[in-house]
């Protein structure tokens, strides 16, 4: 069999179905790989800035490592973007789907609202509103989406700042998705990790 017998899924039986999910479950594998091409294309993206998307990505990366932060804050911290492309309006809750079901609610939380949060730094001059991150006052991760944006994110955009390249992110990002998909002990509902150790 190198192709299901169906063309309305009502119709598929569970030969059918068990053949797909050996192929799903064997494409899964590929995760990784896809989203470190996706980050490559970034260099493709919105530009203007003094760095390319992809360069701050990788700042962004760099920093939080410098910070001390875990592996799941620094995927996070790497991935945060990678929707510019797909999604321009949405690339922080674009984002935050993709590293769901692989880290931490926390870093899934900060990803997914980074965008209001950093409208604190140039809402303003956009007609937009500032405060937008008030919203979200009283959150157990505000303070968390709040560093996030002020040590790593704004602060990336740095023509001089070095670096680490993306080879060098690679192994942690095949790391975390080669997790099991929606593991608790992954997850961990309500918990924190600081952003800075050390």
């Amino acid at each position: 069999m190198d192709r299901v017998k169906f063309t309305q899924m009502k119709d598929g039986d569970a030969e059918d179905y068990a053949f797909l999910t050996k192929h799903e479950v064997e494409y899964t594998k590929g995760t990784a790989d896809r989203l470190l091409s996706a980050l490559v294309s970034l260099d493709e993206s919105l530009s203007g800035y003094q760095i390319t998307r992809l360069g701050h990505s990788l700042q962004s990366a760099t920093r939080a490592e410098a910070d001390g932060a875990d592996i799941d804050w620094i995927v996070g911290t790497l991935l945060h973007d990678i929707g510019d492309i797909f999604a321009p309006y949405n690339h922080d809750e674009y984002a935050a789907t993709i590293l769901r079901p692989f880290v931490r609610e926390q870093v899934t939380w900060v990803v997914e609202k980074h965008g209001d949060f950093q409208l604190v730094y140039y809402g303003e001059h956009v007609g937009a509103d500032p405060e937008k991150r008030q919203a979200y006052a009283g959150h157990p991760y505000f303070e968390d989406c709040a560093t996030f944006c002020e040590r790593w994110d704004q602060s990336s955009f740095d023509p001089d700042y070095t670096h680490k390249p993306i080879e060098y992110f690679a192994p942690m990002v095949n790391t975390v998705f080669a997790r099991e998909p929606y593991d608790p002990a992954v997850i961990r509902e309500g918990e924190r990790e600081p952003l800075i150790r050390g």
